[in-house]
């Protein structure tokens, strides 16, 4: 769903004229605007009334600068933007389908958004007939028209030109279709009387043609021919009703009176009919509110001329889930008047939904990395200075505490960005090959304190546990979010019990599950399940979303679980929430077993260096674009005994290195303007092959790698210490 993660920075004003009281504590138009350009359907941004506000390039490229009331090109078009638009205001979304517009008929959708609900998000979809008309094309041409050839059937899908699209071996052997590759259908059936004959070098047979509507506004159909012998000597009606059973698309036929006369299995699953009971008329299945255009529309195509269309509608079993039910007048099919036509679109609006919920997140965390990104240039130069002014101040001095103050804030901040780059996969980890149950047994300890007396902590470890590849501090910090949700649940419930449980899930398990997210691979998996309160259905599919939280004002920050959400993404895993209100909740996630390789040595932590070995000597060219950051660290170098020669620019770098003779490092920062790092260093290694590379960066170091092609570089994330950075340089340096 795009535009759902649009948040205010700066405002300006939108690509449509709108007024400034429009404007007023209003969204940031560029952030829509730039949301809007991620969909490749055209979409655009209204008021509540429909007034255009935004729009993407798509939408332009097809409508102009038109506002969707201006559509349509007849009444009864208008009328169903109309309805859309009413529906979204009233139960936040809408859907109408079958518009005549000045470039064709198409579909949309509506949604009401917006955090007071004051606008609305239109989207123009392909029309769906395009879709039914894939789906018969696929089914006929593969083993579902295989299955009709068999029994005596043959079948064909066929445009308004007469031209075959598609059609099953049974079809092309009696026609000839193989030695007349340019032929029309009209051209290999001709008609006698009410039979049909096969014309294909010779006269096969009496067959009987039946043609089902696919995409009523094209004309395309689909044609079956019955054998003539098999039509007499069984009712039609029950050998039609074989015949419906067997497509994968929703049909009904309704007679003259508005009656249903028989509908196939694919209906009854998409209207949610159970059992042998079926409603009497078409307006039984849909909401009150739809009764009427329902009925309408049947009546107009039974007894008028025959049309068809697409109407929105809500049916009774999902009145959250608009839907397009096709209708279209029939003549020459005995009692059948209209045929009806419904797709089962549950699954696809699940997809549906959580592809716009992935594409909320991806929006909210680059915008969330980007500002993290930003703040870290601040902290390195805060924390910086004051380590340098600890260098002249002792404990004891009047200054000493408050420096040691604002160095203690200012990692506190460090640590909220760490939480914002872990929602957005940026964060800096040191993952190492672990098993899950000692990652359980170190934090178990802090758990019995953090949870208290009234909750119960509950350990299972699962056999036959496969190795997972993570940071274990990251992993904690996961258990210890997901718990203390956990806690706070409970404690409103006077108690319970939280089960934290690991057990294996191979990839046959995961296949049974038929989940769209989660790829089929072996997984070590871990459960934290309370017995709280339990979350909202409304709620579910929010929460972790940054600074989104049910708890009270002051009482979280609403970063705990999309801290956690990060880092399981960024650790190559997935996380699944599911919930019943006053029945507890239960998170589960899934990391991949890792396959480590034959004698693959473990990785040993190196001792910390002391203060006096991180003294060095020789040339260090500084390169920042940041004032604030190069100040510090040209500061911190100096003192450790290095000679610094500093640039804001990779040009300017690379005309200061070509007048240095012997430089020991070059420290540089990834991103900045005109030149960035990477470009700028591989200039360099065309006159230094051997220039030994620091690069600083806010953005996480698995990021940075994957994305640089260099090789013999090293990383220092932001922020960083006065220390870490003489750490960095000294073993930089000294490596051969």
């Amino acid at each position: 769903m795009v535009g759902a993660g649009a948040a205010a920075l700066s405002l300006r004003r939108p690509s449509f004229g709108v007024s400034p009281a429009m404007l007023q504590d209003g969204p940031d138009f560029s952030i829509v605007a730039s949301a809007l350009r991620l969909c490749a359907e055209p979409a655009i941004l209204t008021t509540a009334q429909g007034t255009l506000l935004n729009a993407n390039a798509a939408y332009r490229d097809r409508f102009g600068s038109a506002a969707p009331g201006k559509l349509a090109v007849d009444e009864e078009g208008a009328h169903s933007i109309e309805l859309a638009r009413s529906m979204a205001v009233r139960d936040g979304a809408g859907c109408a389908a079958g518009i005549g517009t000045g470039d064709g008929r198409t579909s949309i959708e509506v949604e009401r958004v917006g955090t007071q609900g004051d606008f609305l998000l239109w989207r123009f979809p392909r029309q769906r007939s395009a879709e039914t008309q894939h789906v018969i094309s696929r089914w006929l041409g593969a083993q579902g028209g295989e299955s009709l050839g068999q029994n005596g059937v043959l079948s064909a899908l066929v445009d308004r030109d007469g031209a075959i699209l598609t059609c099953n071996s049974a079809f092309r052997e009696q026609s000839g279709l193989a030695d007349k590759a340019d032929a029309k259908f009209d051209e290999l059936i001709g008609t006698d009387g009410v039979h049909a004959i096969v014309i294909g070098g010779q006269t096969v047979g009496p067959l009987r043609l039946i043609r089902v509507p696919v995409e009523a506004q094209s004309g395309v159909f689909a044609a079956f021919l019955l054998e003539h012998d098999v039509v007499e000597s069984s009712s039609e009606s029950q050998h039609l009703q074989e015949l419906l059973d067997v497509l994968p698309i929703g049909l009904a036929l309704v007679d003259r009176d508005g009656r249903f006369l028989t509908m196939n299995q694919a209906f009854r699953t998409a209207a949610g009919i159970k059992g042998s009971t079926a409603p009497s008329y078409p307006s039984d299945l849909v909401i009150k509110d739809d009764k009427a255009p329902v009925a309408d529309a049947v009546r107009r195509n039974a007894r008028g001329p025959a049309m068809s269309g697409d109407l929105a509608v809500r049916l009774a079993r999902d009145p959250s889930e608009p839907v397009a039910l096709t209708i279209a007048g029939l003549r020459g099919l005995g009692e059948a008047a209209v045929l009806l036509l419904l797709k089962d679109n549950s699954e696809e609006a699940k997809l549906k939904r959580q592809v716009a919920q992935a594409t909320k997140m991806q929006v909210v965390g680059q915008l969330a990395g980007g500002v993290a990104h930003d703040f870290n240039n601040i902290l390195t130069a805060i924390i910086g200075h004051c380590d340098l002014m600890l260098m002249r101040h002792t404990p004891g001095d009047s200054d000493y505490d408050d420096i040691q103050q604002i160095k203690s804030n200012s990692n506190r901040a460090a640590g909220l960005t760490r939480q914002l780059l872990a929602f957005s996969r940026q964060q800096t980890l040191r993952p190492q090959v672990l098993q899950l149950p000692d990652v359980i047994s170190e934090v178990s300890h802090l758990l019995k304190r953090l949870l208290g007396e009234t909750v119960e902590l509950v350990v299972k470890h699962g056999r036959h546990l496969g190795s997972v590849r993570a940071d274990p501090g990251q992993l904690e910090q996961v258990i210890v979010n997901l718990a203390v949700n956990a806690r706070d649940a409970m404690t409103s419930q006077g108690g319970g019990t939280l089960t934290i449980q690991t057990y294996p899930v191979n990839a046959d398990q995961v296949a049974e599950l038929g989940s769209d997210i989660l790829p089929v691979a072996d997984y070590s998996a871990l459960s934290v399940t309370d017995t709280g309160c339990g979350i909202a259905p409304s709620v579910l599919g929010k929460v972790f979303e940054p600074f989104f939280t049910t708890k009270e004002v002051g009482k979280g920050t609403g970063l705990g679980l999309s801290t956690v959400y990060g880092i399981v993404k960024q650790s190559g895993g997935f996380i699944f929430a599911d919930s019943k209100l006053g029945e507890g909740t239960r998170f589960v996630i899934y990391l991949p077993v890792h396959q480590e390789e034959a004698g693959a040595a473990k990785a040993r932590k190196a001792p910390k260096p002391k203060e006096n070995e991180l003294w060095g000597s020789g040339t260090v060219l500084l390169v920042e674009d940041e004032p604030m950051v190069r100040s510090v660290a040209e500061r911190a170098l100096t003192r450790h005994g290095y000679t610094v020669v500093t640039a804001d620019n990779g040009e300017e770098a690379l005309e200061l290195l070509a007048g240095l003779t012997d430089i020991s490092l070059l420290i540089s920062d990834v991103v900045m303007p005109i030149m960035d790092g990477p470009t700028m260093v591989r200039e360099a290694r065309k006159t230094h092959p051997n220039l030994k590379i620091l690069f600083m960066s806010g953005y996480a170091e698995e990021q940075l790698r994957n994305s640089i092609d260099l090789d013999g570089v090293a990383f220092l994330p932001k922020p960083f210490s006065v220390q870490e950075l003489a750490e960095a340089a000294r073993r930089v340096v000294a490596t051969k």
